[in-house]
């Protein structure tokens, strides 16, 4: 079995943990008002960067 030979400091134990979180994505407003995810087509309205890429409407 092994057996820790020193103490690791707060410091180090937190940096190790730093990926230990729950990933949560950013969200950012489009102009429609719906919230969406940055770098992708619009769910609600089908807008990215200003041009139109999906047809909402016919579904």
């Amino acid at each position: 079995m092994a057996v820790q030979q020193n103490r690791k400091s707060k410091s180090k134990k937190n940096m190790r943990r730093s990926h230990h979180r729950v990933a949560v994505p950013n969200l950012v407003l489009c102009k429609c008002g719906e919230s969406a995810v940055p770098h992708a087509v619009c769910p609600s309205c089908g807008n990215y960067r200003g041009r139109q890429y999906l047809d909402i409407s016919a579904e």
